[in-house]
């Protein structure tokens, strides 16, 4: 089984998402309990992409995410490191024409700088082996002024937190038997979600990268949460003095 560490080859995780592609979009609406859905709304509404834009879906998957972004008429790049799941999604998303679906490595992004009006990562940058590294590249390619939203797995409040462990650890591997092809990469799940830092970690990281005005709410009780920041505008150039 694919461990949920630093150390994790990026190769791995990559053929583990290629076998899962097919059936990854009802898996999660089954081991969410519905929730995915919810989650994918609210990163939209936190975007809040707007006709024109060109707006950046790393970690885009199958592209539903792509396409919830896409109707309000942006043009959305979905990226992703996974070959398999770009295939499954070019081939879901076909009747959207402004979803470009591109295979891309999170920590060396095919993108110029200042690309994008909007970057958002929706439960990726766990995934990825230097999430930091990650957080440099989405704010390089942002455009001054832009915006970055994150939704991911988090710490969960106290009162729920050992229920929702036990969840993961116990009734999640059973669904998955149920509905998976690929049971071992949810072993990997609740490794990567158990590991992973919590809300404030992730601010404090997005601040290291450069980013502004960072901020964030939790859903379904810090299950998950969104984080929000904004690249700093560009500052305008100061007209030279006339020479005398």
């Amino acid at each position: 089984m694919t461990k949920a560490d630093l150390t994790k080859r990026p190769e791995q995780v990559s053929a583990m998402f290629d076998q899962v592609a097919a059936g990854y979009d009802r898996t999660n609406t089954v081991l969410s309990v519905g929730n995915a859905t919810l989650w994918r709304v609210a990163t939209t509404r936190a975007v809040a992409p707007r006709p024109g834009e060109r707006i950046l879906d790393l970690a885009a998957g199958t592209g539903t995410s792509s396409a919830s972004l896409a109707r309000s008429g942006a043009h959305v790049v979905a990226a992703d490191f996974s070959p398999g799941m770009i295939e499954v999604g070019r081939k879901q998303q076909a009747g959207m024409p402004n979803i470009e679906f591109v295979v891309a490595d999170g920590m060396n992004l095919p993108f110029g700088d200042d690309e994008f009006d909007a970057v958002t990562i929706s439960f990726g940058l766990r995934n990825i082996v230097e999430p930091q590294t990650a957080l440099a590249e989405l704010f390089r390619v942002t455009k001054p002024g832009g915006r970055i939203v994150i939704c991911e797995f988090s710490t969960p409040a106290a009162p729920i937190r050992s229920a929702y462990y036990w969840y993961l650890k116990h009734v999640m591997p059973t669904l998955a038997k149920a509905v998976s092809s690929n049971v071992p990469a949810y072993g990997y799940l609740f490794e990567s979600i158990e590991s992973w830092p919590d809300q404030k970690t992730l601010a404090a990281w997005l601040r290291t990268a450069g980013f502004e005005q960072v901020r964030y709410r939790d859903l379904s009780a810090g299950i998950v949460a969104l984080h929000k920041g904004t690249k700093p505008a560009a500052k305008p150039t100061r007209p030279h003095a006339e020479e005398k």
